[in-house]
């Protein structure tokens, strides 16, 4: 066990579905749950990145249908925090 102050880091890359841009309703599913962890989440696409957990800024990376979003997170929950969310991106439509 690394000491307490240590940020456990995860990364992950998953593509969002051909048929399915990150706009509203589906930012608003990754948010949500994005929300759930205590991890700090960053999701970037386009070169740009954004705080999973703010929708403004997840809407903002105007991520389209077959955009490779890279999700990354540090803090006790971040492997499970990355490991749902490719999940949740995985299942958009």
């Amino acid at each position: 066990m690394g000491s307490p102050s240590s940020e456990i880091a995860a990364e992950a890359s998953v593509a969002l579905p051909p048929d399915v841009a990150l706009h509203a309703r589906p930012a608003g599913a990754f948010v949500r749950e994005a929300a759930q962890f205590a991890a700090s989440i960053v999701v970037t696409a386009n070169g740009r990145g954004a705080n999973a957990k703010s929708i403004l800024e997840v809407l903002a990376l105007g991520a389209t249908g077959g955009t490779t979003l890279e999700l990354t997170a540090s803090g006790g929950d971040a492997a499970e925090a990355v490991e749902r969310l490719a999940e949740v991106v995985a299942q958009l439509g």
